[in-house]
């Protein structure tokens, strides 16, 4: 695995961007997470005047060899419809990515269907699809080491054009399974305690899911020497290990990253897992509907700014919550601080 140079947020500034955030002409800690997302995006970027110029979004494609043991209730083909269903505007990333000006990418990194001629998909393909982990790793180290690099090489290209905000979401059939096992391998929570619905599995389809993930980290167990890169390699998907990529780099280039849903956050809890430091940099933007999804949540600590019930995935969550995150920057540029309003400071 290629090395990263992450550190920790400069705190010096910390004070500085206090003092002008409880100056501005407002009752002290009056606009709560507002002030708090403040913060956090000024010491991202290392200023007291922020910015969120040309938002970027990247939406993942990858199929996945569990999908073969019933883990899901949507068929595999549901991933290369969707993927060029995206093209023509029809998902719902089109739609909230049109709403809030964001420059959406859409890229197939392991998708099991010949996508290369797509008009509007970028091609990073990897393999069609990750192998079966109920019997062996989903990808080799070479596979691997090429998702993480997929994921540097976008965020590269999207910082090169002025990128600040990184938002990622991610389009995989089956997706759930590998996050149910990072949640309970990362968190150190009982696997029966983190596997869900997914995509709308009833109650045996469910069960049948608790025994096929059960038997893969077994299997996992008794062939691997746990380490977080192992249990990454022999899990993820490669829209999952790119996106990690895509995390780590958007990190060393001080981007803002916003985290979606349950699948992302997975895959931010294992890029905190590999480097602590990353999540300075991400947004946990909002806490889904799919089972486990607060529990993982709390298993960095993280406090999401919505609770709106999504589990569509594709990034979604962090679309909609970015209008909050943009408030938070206008709210430290443009307010009135009380010697220019000529307010009386009553605190």
């Amino acid at each position: 695995m290629i090395q990263f140079q992450i550190q920790h947020t400069d705190k010096s500034l910390e004070q500085r961007i206090q003092e002008k955030i409880d100056h501005l002409n407002k009752p002290k800690g009056s606009l709560g997470r507002l002030e708090e997302l403040a913060m956090q995006i000024c010491l991202i970027q290392h200023t007291l005047t922020p910015s969120l110029n040309h938002p970027c979004h990247l939406l993942l494609g990858g199929d996945h060899g569990i999908e073969r043991e019933g883990v899901s209730v949507s068929p595999r083909e549901v991933t290369w419809q969707q993927m060029i269903n995206f093209t023509r505007g029809g998902g719902g990333v089109n739609m909230f990515c049109r709403q809030h000006g964001f420059d959406l990418r859409i890229v197939d990194v392991g998708v099991d269907y010949d996508l290369s001629g797509v008009e509007g998909i970028i091609d990073r393909k990897i393999a069609r699809g990750t192998r079966n982990f109920l019997h062996e790793p989903a990808m080799s180290q070479q596979e691997f080491d090429r998702a993480i690099q997929s994921g540097c090489d976008l965020v590269d290209e999207c910082a090169s054009q002025g990128c600040q905000v990184l938002g990622i979401g991610e389009m995989g059939i089956a997706n759930t399974s590998p996050s149910s096992i990072w949640m309970s391998l990362f968190g150190n929570i009982p696997l029966d305690d983190c596997i869900g619905a997914g995509a709308g599995l009833d109650n045996p389809g469910i069960q049948h899911k608790r025994q096929i993930l059960a038997q893969a980290l077994q299997h996992y167990h008794e062939t691997m020497e746990h380490t977080t890169e192992n249990a990454i390699r022999y899990f993820g998907g490669f829209e999952m290990v790119t996106a990690i990529g895509a995390m780590l780099r958007g990190a060393e280039r001080h981007l803002v990253v916003l985290i979606d849903g349950f699948i992302m956050t997975a895959c931010a809890i294992a890029a905190i897992r590999l480097y602590p430091a990353v999540q300075d940099y991400m947004i946990f933007t909002h806490c889904g509907d799919e089972s486990g999804h607060r529990r993982m949540l709390d298993i960095v600590h993280a406090k999401p700014i919505l609770n709106l019930g999504l589990r569509l995935g594709e990034g979604t969550g962090a679309l909609c919550a970015y209008p909050i995150i943009a408030s938070s920057v206008h709210m430290i540029n443009e307010m009135n601080n009380f010697d220019t309003a000529h307010i009386t400071k009553y605190f």
